[in-house]
């Protein structure tokens, strides 16, 4: 942490004395080991099957070394999810899951606390879609994972379904901010917020995903005070995290940017980078969606 002086200098010996005065402050070492700050790196990855992607997510785990993973699409009851799996790689896992349909998990390196799962407002919802833990590292980060339904066709009961999950999220998400927390939201919305988080925009038109409807859903839950962590870094279009296994579409890039994290507040104060790994998508034997991380001052 840098020293910041109030007023100017021109002695030059003295703005000397004061640039080292801030290198000391700037670069705590001990020895030749250089302090550095506490990075916590999350990540949401939609893998489309746990049983048919299991060595696919092994191999980027090992790679990107995430502290901890928000998973949907796990297809997978609590019982059958590989645990000892990702406990042998240092991971500990907390799941919500369902047979063959949807299903969401947590993988951490860091302690986890206070574990809930199934979004609130609807006791007859038995659809495993949410998952939140708190994260304990230098910050207690609470981490909300999640996998908002889809919502075709259009018109439809799946419709309404989406509407509805949304105006639950929309009464979380608000009690997020009212808490001050540290918090973040984060995993395949299934919604595409703006013209540019499309390949061909035009193309999704009519689907549940890109309705006016959808999106202003959406832009109430950030308009409580979130942060859509990707925009705050990349302003331009070209970034997606969904290819469609059909027509080619990673092949031709005909992508859709429907993998989000919003942040409260206090969370986006701490966030430091966020990416996209798409090369994971021309993997072997890939999900149709690719990670997205951030990394946080915690």
């Amino acid at each position: 942490m840098g020293v910041a002086f109030l007023f100017p200098c021109k002695n030059k010996k003295l703005l000397k004395l004061q640039l080292v005065i801030s290198k000391a402050y700037s670069h705590q070492s001990l020895g030749k080991n250089v302090y550095k700050r506490a990075i916590m790196k999350i990540a949401t990855f939609n893998i489309n099957g746990i049983k048919a992607r299991i060595q696919s997510l092994t191999n980027w785990l090992k790679q990107a070394q995430p502290d901890v993973v928000l998973l949907q699409e796990i297809k997978s009851i609590d019982e059958n999810f590989p645990r000892e799996w990702f406990e042998s790689m240092g991971y500990q896992v907390e799941t919500h899951g369902q047979k063959s349909f949807n299903g969401v998990a947590i993988l951490s390196k860091l302690p986890l606390e206070d574990v809930v799962r199934g979004l609130p407002g609807d006791i007859n919802d038995l659809q495993a879609r949410w998952i939140e833990a708190t994260v304990i590292g230098k910050k207690a980060v609470r981490v909300c994972g999640l996998y908002l339904p889809n919502g075709n066709p259009v018109p439809g009961p799946k419709y309404e379904y989406k509407l509805q999950w949304m105006q639950r999220l929309q009464n979380r998400a608000e009690e997020l901010i009212k808490s001050e927390e540290i918090a973040l939201m984060a995993g395949d919305y299934n919604i595409i917020p703006q013209r540019e988080d499309a390949a061909n925009p035009d193309d999704w038109t009519t689907d549940a995903a890109h309705l006016p409807q959808s999106r202003a859903s959406y832009r109430k839950v950030i308009n409580l005070g979130f942060t859509e962590a990707f925009r705050i870094k990349n302003y331009d279009a070209g970034h997606y995290s969904f290819w469609d296994y059909q027509a080619g579409s990673w092949q031709r890039d005909n992508g859709i940017r429907i993998d989000h994290f919003l942040l409260t507040p206090q969370c986006a104060d701490l966030l430091n980078d966020i990416k996209i790994d798409s090369f994971v998508r021309g993997g072997e034997k890939p999900s149709d969606h690719v990670p997205v991380w951030l990394e946080l001052e915690a």
